[in-house]
């Protein structure tokens, strides 16, 4: 089962396996990391962009869930 988290951008994947792992009593089983890029975004008349950010994408082992998105 995979989770995706939004995670500080200079976090390692040792970091967040470690964080994840105590933080929700889990066993992860795989770690992948991406950075999300800007995005041109207008609002009226008014040109901006979007924040850069770091995506984990989180798979946990055989058997483990996260109860927080159960049911």
């Amino acid at each position: 089962k995979a989770y995706t988290f939004e995670v500080h951008p200079q976090a390692s994947k040792h970091q967040i396996r470690e964080a994840l792992e105590r933080l929700f009593d889990v066993k992860v089983a795989n770690v992948r990391t991406m950075q999300m890029r800007r995005n041109e975004v207008t609002r009226g008349r008014t040109r901006g962009t979007t924040a850069r950010w770091k995506k984990a994408i989180v798979t946990l082992g055989e058997g483990q869930t996260r109860p927080v998105f159960e049911g």
